[in-house]
C-alpha cells in the first residue's frame, strides 16, 4: 500500500537491489513515507529470503528473520529482467519513479539493456543510487563486495578485537548498513537539489567508501600524525579511563572524556588524581595498564548495579553491556519508537526493530510517520503494480 504521510510522502522508489546495503537504504526511505517498490527475481526473490536459520512461520512458508530486518514498508513485484514483457513493466515503473536504487556489479544493467544513462534519459527527474563493493572505477572498480571482506579491506577489522593479532568483524554487517545509510543520505540531497534544477542525478557509494567514511579520528591519526591505529580491546586509544572495567560480579563501562569528570570520579572513589601517571589524559593514556588497574581496584568490591548507581550519583557517564533481549525489553528502547508492531501476511502480528528518527512540530507535537507495513511476501503486490505501471 502506498505511504500516505511522512516527509517523503508521494516519492516513488524502485528498488532493484538485494541483500542488505541497497535494501537498507530503501527501507530508510520507506520509513520516511516513500512508496518503495521492491523488484525481485521470480521464484526465489531477494537472496536474504533464504538466509537462515532462523526461519519462522509455517513449515511450508518459512520466513527468514534476516529478510524481515531490511524490508519493512515495501511492496514486492517479481520481474525477470531478461523477459521483454517484464522489462517493459520495469521501464514503466521507472517512468513513474523519483528514485531508483541498484547494487548490481558494474556493467550488469547495461548488458540487460537497462543502462543507468538510458534510464535517466527516459526520466530526466530520476535520482539513481548505485552501490558497489569497492567503487565503480579505479584499479579495482567493479570488484565484488561482501560485508566482511569490506570490513577487512577497509581497515575496520584491524581496529576491532582484543589486540593487533586478533582482528574481529563487527557483530552486524556494518559495511553494508553504512553504505545503505550514506546512500539514503545521498538520495535525499539529490532530491533536494532536483527541487532547484528539475533534474535528477546519479549518486554512487560503496562498502569501501562507507567504512572509510567512518574512520573518524583513526583516519586522521594516520593521515596527519602518521600513526597506525591497532585493535586494543575495550579501551579507547586516545582517552583514559574510557572503556570496560571489571567489578565484583561483572563489568561496567565508563567514559571520562574530560579532566573535570576525572576529578569528580577520583573524589568519589578515593583516588588521588595527582598520582604520577594519572594527572593528565595523555599521561593516563601512556600508562593505560596502570590506569585500568587503578580503576578496577577501586571497583573490586562493588556489585555492578550498586556501582552504576554510584556512578550516576557522581554524574559519571556509565553503562552496562546489555544482551539484545535486554535491549528490546528495555523501557527506554520502547520510549524512543524503536519497536514497531506490524501484521505480517503469514506470521500474523510481529514486532520489528523500528526506525531511528523522530520528527516534531515547533510546538513539540510528534509528527513521526508511524504507519508501518510488514516486509512483503514475494510478488505480493505484483498484480496491482503491473496495473499501476500500465496506467490502469
Amino acid at each position: 500500500m502506498p505511504a500516505s504521510s511522512g516527509p517523503l510522502a508521494g516519492t516513488v522508489v524502485v528498488d532493484l537491489s538485494r541483500a542488505l546495503a541497497g535494501p537498507h537504504a530503501t527501507m530508510m526511505l520507506g520509513d520516511l513515507g516513500a512508496r518503495v517498490i521492491k523488484v525481485e527475481a521470480p521464484g526465489h526473490g531477494d537472496d536474504t529470503r533464504s538466509w537462515g536459520p532462523p526461519f519462522v512461520g509455517p513449515a511450508g512458508e518459512p520466513v527468514a528473520t534476516y529478510f524481515l530486518s531490511a524490508n519493512r514498508n515495501k511492496e514486492s513485484i517479481a520481474l525477470d529482467l531478461k523477459d521483454p514483457t517484464d522489462r517493459a513493466t520495469l521501464l514503466a515503473l521507472v517512468d513513474r519513479a523519483d528514485v531508483l536504487v541498484e547494487n548490481f556489479r558494474t556493467g550488469v544493467l547495461e548488458r540487460l539493456g537497462l543502462g543507468i544513462a538510458d534510464l535517466m534519459t527516459r526520466n530526466p527527474r530520476l535520482v539513481v543510487l548505485s552501490i558497489t563493493g569497492f567503487g565503480h572505477d579505479g584499479p579495482e572498480g567493479g570488484r565484488a563486495g561482501y560485508d566482511q571482506i569490506a570490513q577487512g579491506e577497509a581497515g575496520l577489522m584491524s581496529l576491532t578485537g582484543t589486540g593487533p593479532e586478533d582482528p574481529q568483524r563487527v557483530g552486524v554487517p556494518i559495511a553494508d548498513l553504512l553504505a545503505g545509510m550514506y546512500g539514503a543520505y545521498g538520495v535525499l540531497a539529490a532530491l533536494h537539489e532536483r527541487d532547484h534544477t528539475g533534474h535528477g542525478q546519479l549518486v554512487r557509494t560503496s562498502l569501501l567508501a562507507a567504512v572509510v567514511g567512518v574512520h573518524a579520528f583513526q583516519g586522521t591519526r594516520w593521515t596527519v600524525a602518521g600513526e597506525v591505529g591497532r585493535a586494543q580491546g575495550n579501551h579507547h586509544p586516545s582517552i583514559a579511563p574510557y572503556g570496560l572495567f571489571r567489578c565484583l560480579d561483572g563489568a561496567v563501562q565508563i567514559a571520562l572524556g574530560s579532566e573535570s569528570l576525572w576529578q569528580r570520579f577520583c573524589a568519589g572513589f578515593g583516588i588521588d588524581p595527582a598520582t604520577p601517571g594519572l594527572a593528565t589524559n595523555p599521561e593516563r593514556v601512556g600508562a593505560r595498564e596502570h590506569t585500568i588497574a587503578v580503576v578496577e581496584e577501586a571497583f573490586a568490591h562493588w556489585p555492578a548495579e550498586q556501582l552504576l548507581a554510584r556512578l550516576a550519583e557522581l554524574g559519571v557517564p556509565a553503562g552496562k553491556v546489555r544482551t539484545l533481549d535486554e535491549v528490546y525489553t528495555w523501557e527506554q528502547t520502547a520510549s524512543q519508537g524503536l519497536l514497531v508492531d506490524v501484521d505480517h501476511p503469514s506470521l500474523g502480528p510481529i514486532t520489528l526493530p523500528g526506525p531511528p528518527l523522530r520528527f516534531f512540530d515547533g510546538d513539540g507535537t510528534e509528527t513521526t510517520f508511524t504507519t508501518h507495513t510488514a516486509p512483503p511476501l514475494l510478488d505480493a503486490d505484483g498484480a496491482g503494480l503491473r496495473a499501476w505501471a500500465a496506467g490502469d
